[in-house]
């Protein structure tokens, strides 16, 4: 599947490109959730959530005292500004 140019604000870009784009990340999507998507690396794991207004990421004991750390990302960015935010780690 053709995805729009990396410098498009992610809200110009249809479901399943977004969902492709997810995939080509490493993640899988949750099969009774569909806006959830988890992802694991080496050093990290998340659960990333398709919100209406924003993307929110949720990384898994990343904090110091192991807490989840969670961030917003709104649609209106880039999808490479989103996917060096998301992507680079807690």
């Amino acid at each position: 599947m053709y995805l729009l140019n990396s410098e498009t604000p992610l809200y110009n870009h249809p479901l399943p490109q977004i969902e492709q784009w997810l995939e080509n990340q490493g993640c899988q999507q949750d099969q009774k959730y569909l806006h959830l998507w988890n992802i694991k690396r080496p050093t990290w794991q998340a659960e990333i959530w398709l919100d209406v207004e924003e993307i929110t990421v949720r990384y898994l004991n990343a904090a110091e005292n192991g807490e989840d750390i969670q961030r917003s990302f709104k649609y209106s960015l880039s999808r490479k500004d989103i996917e060096e935010a998301v992507f680079s780690g807690p």
